[in-house]
C-alpha cells in the first residue's frame, strides 16, 4: 500500500488520554528512542493528572501517538511539552500535527502564547516538529543549552536543550 492510499484509509482521532491508556502509551515510549521511559505508574498518572494537557492518536482503533505536556508552575500562558511519540507505523502521516492542534485548541489551553521543551541535541524529529511549528506560526524559535549531561545521575544521558517557541497569537487552528 503506497503512503497516499495509507493515508486515505486511516481514521485518526485525537483526544484526552485515559488512565485505561497508561500502558499502550508505556509500550509507545519503550519503542521510542531516544526517549527516556518511565514507569508504567507514571503514563497512568500523567493520564490521570494531566488529561487536559496531554494527548492522544488513535488510528483505526489504535494508540498510534502521544504528547505529554503540562503549565508549568507560575507560566499559565505557556505549554511545556514533556515527550511527544508517534509509532513507527504511523510516522509521516501527520498525528503530530493533529495532536497538537488538539491540545492548542483546548479551552485549558486556552492562554497559551509559548511551547518549551527541552530535547537532547541527537532527537532530529522533535525538533524538526518545533521549528515547523515555529514557522506555520510564522512566529520565533529559539534553543538553548539548559541541562548538562552531567545532572543525570545514569552517565549515559545527552545534555538536554531548551527549546521555546512564540509567542503564539491564540490559538484556534494550527495549519
Amino acid at each position: 500500500m503506497t503512503d497516499r492510499a495509507l493515508k486515505e484509509n486511516l481514521h485518526v482521532t485525537t483526544r484526552p488520554p485515559r488512565k485505561e491508556d497508561g500502558a499502550a502509551i508505556w509500550r509507545l515510549i519503550q519503542k521510542s528512542k531516544p526517549l527516556d521511559l518511565n514507569s508504567s505508574y507514571l503514563y497512568v498518572l500523567l493520564c490521570h493528572h494531566f488529561a487536559e494537557t496531554c494527548v492522544v492518536a488513535e488510528v483505526n482503533g489504535e494508540l498510534a501517538g502521544f504528547i505529554s505536556a503540562y503549565h508549568p508552575p507560575r507560566e499559565a500562558d505557556t505549554l511545556f511539552i514533556w515527550q511527544m511519540a508517534v509509532s513507527e507505523a504511523f510516522r509521516g502521516q501527520g498525528l503530530t500535527r493533529r495532536m497538537f492542534k488538539d491540545l492548542l485548541t483546548r479551552e485549558a489551553n486556552a492562554a497559551v502564547r509559548k511551547i518549551q521543551a527541552t530535547v537532547s541535541p541527537s532527537n532530529a524529529a522533535s525538533l524538526s516538529v518545533f521549528r515547523s511549528i515555529a514557522e506555520n506560526k510564522k512566529t520565533g524559535y529559539v534553543q538553548e543549552p539548559l541541562f548538562s549531561k552531567n545532572l543525570f545521575a545514569e552517565g549515559s544521558h545527552e545534555d538536554e536543550w531548551l527549546v521555546r517557541v512564540g509567542p503564539l497569537t491564540p490559538a484556534k487552528t494550527l495549519n
